[in-house]
């Protein structure tokens, strides 16, 4: 059977597991409170390079080394960075727990060297120049800086080509003892784990964290001016786009909102790729290519998105199209039919993913992290189909009913035109 532990060690450090030895694998990973909202803007994409930087190599072990014994252990591994947290996990058979813990545990003391740091300032800028040429060419980053403002959550989690540019060794060495401090982190497990020798191993491992020297605080930001390489204008202008893309921001619920599961459900019932009201409004019948909404849950607030890509000379038209049946979802609600339909959906994706540890170990890391707190997969289900016509509908009043930032990158008209 499944159960939750979870201890503090006596430097801070708090350790988190979900158990089932029935799994035949066990996730573990480190969950940091450290992401593009805590940065100030001569920190800005510190987070996202660090988390390239962990694999770098250490004082025992070079970047072959970790990626070496990575590769043999025989799981999956990796990391990301988002506006509020940077993990770094892997997937492991069990017999292999402590030769995981002991190398992500050294990861996450880095060398920092100043070669490796000038070299992955290199893949950082290539990084940042390649999805800027990809639609819908920094499209949300540019809305959510409008929305959010650039700074905080609108802040973009790789930084820009000036930030990243300007930064130093010295800087990154600065933030990383400000983040990575053991009350700031959790050490997540899921699936087939030997809890008591976890935190053995964790405690011995990480006896120095609580000495990192703590550097004096960021000079604070200039809030009567933009953060550099930040424009905030609604339109991009994409010389060679084929098409339009458009992207709208508005309020959605938090993490914390008691109405997350009904707009969830919501926003499958109007977005999902297949058989929802966008996709046969908008796609089925060949208008546009992409037409859809979800909602983005934070720590404090929240977001509701609406995405629509299709031909340039059809934006408008389409526009209209999508909001004016989201606003009639507002007004009317939905169908039993669609909510029991959506209940399945997301019922039926809650029992596949516990199914792997891998899938469990994001939601019960992300949660202890923020808020102290567990939800099983029993929870999940129970609050999924708990939901009802009533909750859908106060969702849709709630969100849809908005107003909205709006950002458009496409072709000039007049390019279109010639």
């Amino acid at each position: 059977m499944t159960h939750f532990q979870t201890y503090t060690l006596s430097n801070g450090l708090r350790v988190a597991a979900e158990i089932d030895h029935r799994c035949y694998s066990a996730a573990m990973g480190y969950f940091v409170r450290a992401g593009a909202k805590d940065e100030t803007d001569r920190e800005s994409g510190l987070s996202h390079f660090l988390e390239h930087m962990m694999f770098k190599g250490t004082d025992r072990r070079t970047a072959a080394d970790v990626n070496r014994e990575l590769d043999e252990l025989g799981g999956n591994s990796n990391a990301y960075t988002s506006e509020e947290q940077t993990v770094y996990y892997a997937t492991v058979l069990p017999k292999f727990q402590d030769r995981l813990v002991d190398l992500l545990t050294d990861m996450l003391s880095p060398k920092l060297d100043e070669h490796e740091f000038e070299t992955e300032r290199k893949v950082i800028l290539e990084e940042i120049a390649k999805y800027e040429d990809q639609p819908p060419f920094g499209a949300f980053e540019r809305v959510m800086e409008i929305y959010y403002g650039p700074r905080g959550l609108g802040r973009r989690v790789l930084g820009t080509k000036e930030s990243i540019e300007a930064t130093d060794a010295t800087s990154m060495r600065n933030y990383f003892h400000r983040r990575y401090r053991p009350e700031q982190m959790v050490f997540a497990a899921t699936g087939n784990v030997d809890f008591e020798r976890l935190i053995e191993t964790l405690e011995r491992q990480t006896a120095s964290w609580h000495q990192r020297p703590l550097p004096e605080p960021p000079t604070a930001d200039d809030m009567q001016s933009l953060p550099a390489g930040i424009a905030l204008d609604s339109h991009l202008e994409i010389e060679d786009a084929a098409q339009a893309y458009c992207v709208r921001i508005s309020r959605g619920p938090s993490m914390a909102s008691e109405d997350r599961y009904a707009t969830r459900i919501l926003a499958s019932i109007l977005g999902d790729e297949g058989g929802s009201r966008l996709f046969w409004e908008l796609i089925d019948t060949g208008r546009a290519e992409t037409a859809t909404v979800w909602p983005q849950e934070f720590a404090d607030s929240g977001a509701w998105f609406s995405y629509l890509v299709c031909e340039r000379s059809e934006l408008e038209s389409n526009s209209k199209l999508m909001q004016e049946l989201l606003m009639r979802t507002a007004d009317e609600g939905v169908t039993a039919e669609e909510l029991q339909q959506a209940t399945n959906k997301a019922t039926a994706a809650c029992i596949m993913q516990s199914e792997r540890p891998s899938n469990r170990l994001f939601s019960v890391g992300s949660r202890w992290l923020t808020y102290g707190q567990y939800v099983s997969t029993d929870d999940l289900l129970n609050q999924f189909r708990a939901i009802d016509l009533t909750a859908v509908s106060k969702a849709a009043n709630a969100y849809l009913n908005e107003s909205s930032t709006e950002v458009v990158a496409a072709a000039s008209q007049v390019q279109q035109l010639s």
